[in-house]
């Protein structure tokens, strides 16, 4: 029966370096990756997801003479892990013959094609007998539930089409290929289609390992080099003497019993999945007409630090990784990617760890984040591209890298004072039973904080984003930081009060006050 073989189907979108745009297969993606400039992918939270299968596959077809850079005996001595590396970045691209001897003869036949009878990609068959109703009929999950931003049930909103659980539309195997591997990374947590393992029929799951998260890359010209640097180095907290192997080469787990320990690289990757999926083919099995999306476990998950975030500490000190915000733009991520892990707020993601000297200067970081609740709700995703920024590390450019900190803390303590600024002066304005003297205390209502304050940062941002970037340069590493973010926030204020308003006495006054908290911040200290 004819599959959709992901190996050789044209399904992953890319841009060449010579600008043109193609869909290749697994294989061409490989054999064709010093060519490749970018992925092209329209779904954010998918990139990042298949980055990281993409990493795995590297790991295994990868090396240099005998060796792997998925070879565990290699991977316990760091140095000479590196070392391979390097050896293998020297090559400039993935041997055709290791590629082919990847996907044809190390993988058993069928794993890679997304309808195969017994193992399709990434999937689970045994759906189509435990996800169904009281009479034992099919109780497939539609496939407006596969896909992200199509509405499901009676009061899903229509996001990017009109689509109805009562008239799905079919989706291209492609394109359900890249929402499967999203909602293995980013799925929701609560309710989900039953799925009945014994008598019991368990119908809620817990949210995909990367939900509410956003991914750092090192990114560099080619793709080529790209995946050789997403391979992690071995880290600590994964089991070094269990057998590792990816998703979509070992046998499927029984949802009921422990999940084996997190290993390196194919289970640290591609092993924590909480969601189990099984799509439905069209009858010519060029698209998906229905799926089953459902819990795979409900076992509490092994700890492990994925290596393309920053771990942030809570108030309870404990570690998590940071959370995507919509709003939040890369550059205000950029001293946690520069600065050492020495710090003990803070910690930056592995993969950003001893990247090679000779390409420091060409590498970028790529960003992939998905703005969730951690239940069901789903805000936006986004991707972002710094310039080539990694030149500036801490252990590169120690001069650079405190500057940059210098820069983003002025910057978030200019937009802090804006915020309260803006809603004093609001206060001001319109509370005519309270003193507008000079020294007088002003109490702000956060849950009333007037109009001023969100049109003042949402002026604010891009502008104290423009004045990072002419700041973040090593001829500025002397120059005060804290005169141009102020500056940039004491204009947002006065276009968010705008000036038909401060021809009124009292919002003169709510000015002039908000403008002296805001220079307030020019008296402190400067600080390293």
């Amino acid at each position: 029966m004819q599959g959709y073989d992901l190996r050789d189907e044209p399904w992953i979108p890319v841009r060449l370096r010579s600008g043109e745009t193609e869909r290749l297969g697994f294989r061409g993606l490989f054999r064709r990756a010093h060519e490749i400039a970018d992925l092209e992918l329209p779904v954010p939270p998918t990139a990042a997801g298949l980055l990281r299968i993409l990493a795995v596959m590297t790991a295994a077809i990868a090396g240099h003479e005998d060796q792997r850079l998925d070879d565990a005996e290699t991977a316990q001595d760091i140095a000479s892990w590196y070392t391979l590396r390097q050896r293998v970045l020297g090559q400039g691209r993935f041997d055709p013959g290791a590629v082919d001897a990847y996907f044809d003869d190390r993988i058993p036949p069928g794993r890679f094609d997304l309808f195969d009878q017994h193992r399709p990609f990434l999937q689970d068959p045994r759906l189509l007998q435990e996800c169904v109703d009281s009479q034992g009929a099919p109780n497939p999950s539609g496939v407006n539930k596969l896909v992200f931003g199509r509405p499901t049930g009676v009061n899903g909103a229509v996001l990017f089409g009109h689509f109805t659980d009562l008239e799905p539309v079919s989706v291209p195997a492609a394109e359900a290929a890249w929402h499967m591997i999203a909602q293995l990374y980013f799925g929701p947590a609560g309710q989900c289609t039953p799925r009945r393992v014994t008598a019991a029929r368990a119908g809620s799951g817990d949210a995909a390992p990367l939900r509410k998260s956003v991914s750092y890359f090192p990114w560099a010209p080619n793709l080529f080099t790209t995946l050789v640097l997403a391979v992690p180095s071995l880290q600590t907290g994964t089991d070094q003497q269990a057998e590792d192997s990816a998703v979509w080469e070992g046998e499927l787990l029984h949802p009921l019993k422990p999940l084996p320990s997190v290993t390196w690289p194919g289970r640290l990757l591609t092993g924590r999945f909480r969601h189990a999926v099984l799509l439905v083919p069209s009858a010519d099995r060029q698209t998906v007409a229905d799926a089953y999306v459902t819990w795979s476990t409900h076992e509490k998950p092994s700890p492990a630090w994925d290596p393309f975030q920053i771990l942030d500490r809570r108030k309870d000190g404990e570690f998590q990784p940071r959370e995507a915000d919509g709003s939040r733009a890369l550059w205000r991520d950029l001293d946690s990617l520069l600065l050492k892990d020495s710090r003990r707020d803070v910690q930056r993601p592995p993969a950003l760890e001893h990247l090679p000297r000779s390409l420091r200067s060409r590498l970028r970081v790529r960003a992939y984040g998905f703005d969730q609740d951690g239940q069901q709700k789903d805000s936006v995703w986004f991707q972002a591209t710094t310039p080539p920024v990694l030149q500036w590390q801490e252990e590169a450019h120690r001069t650079m890298a405190h500057h940059v900190r210098r820069c983003h803390t002025a910057a978030e303590d200019a937009g802090e004072r804006l915020e309260f600024a803006a809603m004093v002066a609001w206060r001001i304005a319109t509370d005519t039973g309270i003193d507008t003297s000079p020294k007088s205390k002003i109490k702000i209502d956060r849950r009333r904080p007037g109009p001023w304050a969100a049109a003042a940062l949402s002026r604010y941002w891009p502008a104290a984003e423009r004045q990072f970037w002419k700041l973040a340069d090593p001829e500025e590493t002397e120059a005060p930081v804290e005169r141009p973010f102020v500056q940039a926030a004491l204009e947002c204020l006065d276009e968010a009060i705008g000036p038909a308003n401060r021809a009124d006495i009292r919002v003169a006054r709510a000015r002039s006050r908000a403008r002296a908290i805001l220079l307030g911040l020019l008296s402190r200290p400067a600080t390293d």
